[in-house]
């Protein structure tokens, strides 16, 4: 019979010696107490892993240990689980780890499950009924309500065929883990195999890897290279999220990788302190959860001691949920959706778990307006691809982004981001701009609310001015060029901004000048015209018309924006009639010569080189000109006449 490898992991829960690793023996032939240890003491003290196959498909299975003193090796191995066996011991019926193991697999989010009602050979036929009857009852409200619950017997083999049909049931109604995200496995166990260097172990939850892919293990940032992939104990060439799989890596030394580790792929994960999450406290009496409390967090196979603070009010009761802050004191490697558990320092209990949002990189401030409500939006965000794209668009930091920076953020490959971000760009969420980015449009539209803002408020401090150059914008508004160019497209697309000389300013607006402003535009006009390249200087202005100063400063600045005076250098102006001519000179000269020396320019306008030379500069920074040494020529662009 062809056997196919499912990328589904089912695991073991409930008690000490209640029959867990026996029943996984039973099932597989494979004894999952592997040290010395565990064969002395008669009890799991660690993970176990066998594969099984269940109607030619071929899963794993995760063995837990019950003891209360190893309740941490059991959230290790339980967080990569699909579905779940809790075994309960018909000699003892519900003990206190089977309710731990259970809130605990609740917290992890599985939905899946069924019971094992072990060691019916040590209890009468009737009190099996009694202890099925009590579970039932115990089982109501929670995910395994209504789930099968199968007595069985790991020593005479009684009730095998009832189990084993339940087990393929349940085996059928679990949707295999999606393998499209960026490969992440958190080591459960490692070990050297001569001849082959370090192998590191565990249930990838995220992506698939293949033979040659490069890898990096964190915390320690290290580069190796995959030589080898083990799944269910049979070598491959692909490991898949949700399948027991074993890695060898000879870059890595055995000795520097531990469980809690996590392989993936490089750049998208760094190890972190700061986590926002979502927590639910379990409806106990003992669970409850002040501002700043130390518990223990777990998530994938790693813990840590940690600080939890708040978003909202100081206290949290048993039974309700919160977002809170986690200042893990060590690195942690997480990404978005990632479940964890929390337990209480003193005594060792479990309080809680939830979902991790996103890493943070420090304490939000939660009375700042927003925070919050931000928070409150990721969370929603990051339980569906499309939706947590999206959301990485409309809060990038530049107002926009690309598929590469949105990779990074929402934990998925590049070509799967860039097919949402198609998606999102035919329903018209977002839009494409130049070269490659993406804008959300409740971003277009803010920050065109902003744009037009900046200019209205201009219109109303300087009527007479026709309005705000480009960079004049961009500092009112303090936004990126590439956004600001988007958004002016956008206004100038919809007809609510228009240029003019140069200048941005709302379609409707019209210069207003009042009777003074005319007349000192116009005697100040004059004045440069007369002088056209002998210029005055802005004092002299004052001086020859009689207007103060400061009035000359401003009217001067008017004539600029309205495009009678053009700014040559620093302090220098000349009137536009000037600039044209000396334009048309340079241009006819150069056509006529192939270049122009630039000493000749002075000749050329009749003035001195204290004029000629900056507007040359002028011409060469406008891009009529180009200077080679002391040479002028003729500066074209394709398609573009110089003298135009």
């Amino acid at each position: 019979m062809e056997v196919e490898q499912a990328n589904i992991t089912l695991g073991t829960a409930g008690h000490i010696d209640h029959g867990k690793t026996e029943l996984v023996k039973l099932l597989t032939g494979c004894d999952t107490d592997r040290l010395k240890e565990e064969k002395e003491r008669g009890m799991s003290i660690d993970l176990g892993f066998a594969p099984c196959v269940i109607s030619a498909l071929e899963v794993g299975i995760v063995d837990v240990p019950g003891h209360e003193r190893f309740i941490k090796t059991m959230v290790a191995g339980a967080s990569g689980m699909d579905g779940v066996i809790l075994v309960v011991a018909a000699d003892d019926g519900v003990m206190p780890q089977t309710r731990e193991h259970l809130d605990i697999l609740t917290l992890l989010g599985i939905e899946h499950g069924m019971v094992a009602l072990t060691k019916i050979d040590r209890v009468a036929a009737d009190h099996v009924e009694l202890v099925r009857d009590d579970l039932e009852e115990y089982l109501k409200g929670t995910f395994l309500q209504g789930a099968p619950i199968v007595p069985i017997s790991s020593i005479t083999g009684d009730g095998f065929d009832p189990f084993y049909n339940a087990l393929a049931a349940l085996v059928r109604s679990i949707t295999p883990k999606q393998t499209g995200g960026i490969f992440r496995l958190p080591v459960d166990r490692t070990f050297s195999v001569k001849g082959y260097g370090t192998v590191a172990t565990g249930i990838p939850v995220a992506g698939s890897i293949k033979v040659g892919d490069e890898v990096v293990l964190l915390p320690q940032d290290s580069m190796g290279r995959i030589s080898g992939i083990q799944v269910y104990n049979r070598t491959g060439d692909t490991a898949r999220a949700g399948q027991c799989a074993a890695l060898n890596v000879r870059q890595w030394e055995h000795g520097t990788v531990t469980r809690g580790d996590t392989v993936t792929l490089p750049g998208y994960f760094k190890p972190q302190n700061w986590y926002a999450c979502t927590l639910r406290l379990l409806p106990h009496e003992k669970a409850f959860l002040k501002n700043g409390t130390h518990a223990r967090f777990h998530t994938g196979t790693s813990e840590s001691p940690a600080t939890l603070y708040l978003m909202k009010g100081d206290l949290l009761q048993g039974g309700e949920e919160g977002i809170v802050q986690v200042r893990s004191d060590e690195p942690l490697v997480a990404g978005p959706g990632d479940r964890f558990i929390l337990r209480s320092l003193s005594p060792m209990l479990t309080i809680g778990g939830g979902t991790i949002i996103e890493a943070i990189p420090g304490k939000l401030k939660r009375t700042r307006p927003g925070v919050l409500e931000d928070v409150e939006q990721r969370a929603q965000a990051i339980h569906d691809e499309k939706t947590f794209v999206e959301y990485c668009v409309k809060t990038a930091d530049e107002h926009t982004a690309g598929a590469d920076a949105v990779s990074l953020r929402a934990k998925l490959p590049v070509k799967r981001v860039q097919e949402i971000l198609d998606e999102l760009t035919r329903e018209g969420t977002i839009f494409e701009l130049p070269p490659r980015l993406s804008m959300h449009a409740d971003t277009a539209t803010r920050l065109s609310e902003q744009v037009l803002t900046a200019l209205d408020e201009f219109h109303t401090a300087s009527p007479q001015s026709p309005g705000l150059t480009l960079d004049q914008l961009r500092e009112s508004t303090a936004l990126p060029k590439h956004a600001l160019d988007a958004v002016i497209t956008r206004l100038k697309n919809e007809a609510r901004i228009a240029e003019r000389r140069g200048r941005l300013a709302l379609a409707g607006h019209e210069e207003a000048f009042s009777d003074e402003d005319r007349k000192a535009m116009d005697r100040i006009e004059a004045a440069f015209r007369k002088n056209a390249f002998d210029p005055p200087a802005p004092d002299h202005v004052a001086d020859e018309t009689g207007i103060s100063p400061a009035d000359v400063q401003k009217t001067i600045r008017l004539l600029v924006e309205h495009g009678r005076l053009v700014k040559v250098a620093d302090r220098m102006l000349f009137h536009r009639e000037a600039v044209e001519k000396a334009k048309q000179l340079l241009v006819e000269h150069i056509r006529k010569e192939g270049k122009l020396e630039s000493v000749k320019f002075k000749y050329m306008l009749d003035t001195t080189r204290k004029y000629a030379l900056p507007l040359l500069d002028y011409f060469d920074r406008i891009g009529v000109t180009m200077r080679v040494h002391n040479t002028r020529y003729l500066k074209t662009r394709k398609g573009e006449d110089p003298g135009t």
